[in-house]
């Protein structure tokens, strides 16, 4: 509610009350986790796993190495087979040995669960 002091030869204030009633400090809401910190954690090191060995793959500096994106939201919906010959078409470019990389990935990426929503990029 607001109200004006105005007494002659003073200025106009606005003057504000407050609910007594109020609290002083708001209740914190609830907050809903929709992905747990371990299952994110993973998820991380696998990313920055890849990140590594696509160094170690391409032998080059990370903006050297050609436009290649691995989502491992998209490999899980595959099958094993279909992960493997996925995995091979992106990196068709590669000269070097492939296969110690994708059984790599593909052991670190067991019991990995698929994310949806706004972190999925």
């Amino acid at each position: 509610v607001a109200g004006m002091a105005s007494e002659p030869g003073t200025q106009s204030r606005v003057m504000f009350q407050t609910k007594e009633e109020e609290p002083a400090q708001r209740k914190l809401g609830k907050l809903t986790v929709k992905y747990n910190r371990k299952d994110l954690q993973r998820r991380l090191d696998i990313e920055e796993w890849i990140d590594g060995q696509l160094h170690l793959l391409y032998d080059c500096e990370e903006d050297e190495i050609p436009d290649l994106e691995i989502d491992i939201d998209e490999l899980l919906e595959l099958t094993d087979e279909e992960q493997r010959s996925r995995l091979h078409e992106l990196l068709q470019e590669c000269g070097k040995p492939k296969e110690d990389f994708i059984n790599g990935l593909l052991y670190r990426m067991k019991g990995l669960r698929k994310m949806s929503g706004p972190l999925k990029k």
